[in-house]
């Protein structure tokens, strides 16, 4: 698709339908998946309690992924208004499907304010976006093997700092660098930009996790999927400029990985952090 008309595809699927008092109804994109990815579901959750919400900045969201979705189905999306503060404002979020949920999420928004307490992480040196290649170029090679990719739109624009962290190379660090930003212009919302994040930032984490292992998403003998998903909005920020996303896995073991991510303006300011567990089953299978 041109430039700007996957970021349309996606605005145009955050706009979720109002069916009833806190009642919305989403879809999904004309694609053929599996299973619907989990960024949709996320970020369509944070926008259905962020349009019951009139005052404040959502600061942050704790969702859990319970049940894979139907790609082919419209999503209920039921928002619990658990309170209406002063200066916080809370809410829980079902995402519905064939009469079972599938998606859990409580998140709060917080009146802007200031203070005198301030602190953050400095953002690594790493190369600019100019200077990388957009991740389709790096991708070409592969086009054969990745027809089904090639062939969906992508709204997020992604160079990748160093290798790619699914192909096999030398470093088998859990860390990864990408820099990331809506492909197109948004509008203001400042809730808009930050259900974009929310679906931008389930495209690396788990592949962060795997990044140390030798096995691949579409091996016979893998199975992952995410568990639950944390996020912190620290400062104001916009999905359409770009965004360094830096990414370590500190732990895998049980069958659990887990990632952490910092989103870094271009300036260096630390905009966003989260935090993703996912599920890593190895299946053996039995000997002949």
């Amino acid at each position: 698709m041109p430039v700007g008309e996957a970021l349309d595809s996606l605005v145009k699927l955050l706009d979720i339908e109002p069916i009833e008092v806190n009642i919305f109804r989403g879809v999904g994109p004309d694609e053929h998946r599996l299973r619907i990815f989990g960024g949709q579901v996320a970020a369509q959750s944070l926008m259905a309690a962020g349009r019951t919400v009139e005052r404040g900045r959502v600061h942050s969201l704790h969702s859990y992924f319970l049940r894979p979705g139907d790609p082919k189905a419209p999503i209920l999306y039921e928002v619990d208004r658990i309170r209406d503060g002063r200066s916080f404002t809370t809410r829980r979020v079902l995402a519905i499907q064939h009469g079972e949920a599938i998606f859990n999420m409580a998140t709060s928004f917080h009146v802007d304010e200031e203070g005198p307490l301030v602190h953050q992480l400095p953002m690594p040196k790493v190369p600019l976006p100019d200077e990388l290649k957009p991740l389709s170029e790096r991708l070409e090679p592969f086009r054969d093997q990745l027809a089904d990719w090639f062939a969906r739109p992508h709204p997020i624009d992604q160079r990748h700092v160093g290798e790619l962290p699914w192909i096999a190379h030398e470093s088998r660090e859990p860390v990864q660098r990408l820099w990331i930003r809506a492909d197109g212009t948004l509008g203001d919302d400042p809730l808009l930009h930050a259900c974009v994040a929310v679906y931008a930032s389930d495209m690396s984490l788990f592949d962060t996790m795997l990044a140390p292992h030798d096995v691949r998403w579409h091996g016979a003998e893998f199975m992952g999927a995410s568990l639950d998903h944390c996020m912190w909005f620290h400062r104001p920020f916009r999905a359409d400029e770009w965004l360094l996303h830096d990414m370590d896995s500190p732990s895998a073991c049980g069958a659990r990985g887990l990632a952490r991510g910092f989103l870094f303006a271009r300036d260096g300011t630390l905009v966003v952090s989260m935090v993703q567990e996912g599920l890593m089953r190895v299946i053996t299978r039995p000997s002949p």
